[in-house]
């Protein structure tokens, strides 16, 4: 990337998601590509209205599917998990071609490294549809992540795979995928890569007052001086759970902790905003009591953060990857309270 100093709007489009739960195979997989066809349109539509300018546009959590309910590994990565290579992101790459945009998700997505599991993945796709970054959720309840398959997931992808940053035209881009956003180390993390832009795709609950991730948008956005663009669901379809419990509170904020723009609630593209990377450049090369990045002394944290819990939980003793249980992960968190109560800490 030049030495520029681009500004352009981004937007934080806020879209129904359509779930796959309870569908067939086959008939998951053709309402991802409708839903890859509505948002195509609401994108086109919405950068028309916004404006040409608009560059940069982010989709909510797991847009295209939902979360899976029960389903074991092996079923929800039949039913919803993308291919690394597969239609679904052959059609998105078509959204962001042809609307002349940077496009950011986040979906399940099944490696070719481990094939029997899935991650849930953040990704930018650039405006000739290719993908730029992939980022595999690291904080997950529920489901796989890299930490748990660690040694094997560092032999592939490295650190800088771990939390890759984008160097665009856009500027540093990086993702943050949804509860994530509770998790100051891993904004500090690609902060620390250089980070300048974080994308936040999340599924969350609405609420007119403040909730733990909005206030964590706010503080991963100034801890960092990094913008963050952050798209929530709006309302999840197809499922039992009341559609309107994940709706509202896309906003944009920026390297003050402001915010620029939120978004009511139902499908809107309100949330939408200047990112002027000149300012934020700026900023961050100016001392001062507000310039955090350069305030930051992380090497004071290098002991206490030395915990290897759950390291290698789905790598068996040839260090090949296991199939996972439900039960397993709920377990793990019971295995975790445990200890800290042991070592008298909680």
């Amino acid at each position: 990337m030049t030495e520029q100093s681009p500004a352009y709007r981004a937007l934080a489009l806020q879209t129904r998601c359509d779930a796959v739960n309870g569908l067939g195979v086959d008939a998951a997989r053709e309402q991802m590509q409708q839903s890859i066809k509505r948002i195509g349109r609401q994108v086109m539509a919405s950068k028309g209205f916004v404006g040409q300018d608009t560059r940069l546009i982010v989709l909510p959590e797991y847009f295209l599917t939902s979360f899976p309910m029960g389903e074991s590994i092996p079923e929800w990565s039949a039913l919803a998990a993308l291919q690394q290579n597969g239609p679904e992101y052959e059609a998105l790459g078509k959204v962001a071609q042809d609307a002349k945009v940077f496009l950011s998700g986040n979906a399940y997505e099944v490696d070719p490294h481990f094939p029997d599991l899935y991650f849930q993945t953040s990704f930018i796709i650039n405006d000739s549809g290719d993908i730029v970054l992939r980022y595999r959720r690291l904080q997950s309840l529920f489901a796989p992540s890299p930490w748990d398959v660690w040694d094997r997931y560092l032999e592939h992808y490295g650190e800088d795979g771990v939390f890759p940053v984008a160097d665009t035209e856009l500027g540093k881009l990086a993702t943050i995928a949804s509860e994530e956003i509770l998790y100051p180390e891993i904004a500090r993390a690609l902060g620390a890569r250089g980070a300048e832009v974080f994308l936040h795709s999340t599924s969350e609950v609405g609420s007119p007052t403040l909730t733990p991730k909005d206030v964590g948008k706010r503080a991963r956005a100034f801890e960092n001086n990094a913008y963050l663009v952050s798209a929530n669901s709006a309302g999840i379809a197809g499922i039992a759970i009341p559609e309107a419990s994940t709706d509202g509170m896309s906003k944009i904020v920026d390297f003050n902790g402001l915010v620029q723009c939120e978004a009511g609630y139902g499908e809107t593209m309100v949330a939408n905003a200047e990112l002027d990377l000149g300012a934020l450049r700026r900023w961050r090369r100016r001392p001062g009591m507000q310039n955090m990045l350069a305030r930051q002394k992380s090497g004071i944290f290098a002991g206490v953060y030395g915990d290897d819990h759950g390291r290698n939980a789905l790598l068996d003793g040839k260090g090949q990857p296991v199939v996972p249980d439900r039960a397993h992960f709920i377990k793990a968190q019971q295995g975790r309270i445990a200890k800290l109560q042991r070592d008298k800490l909680i």
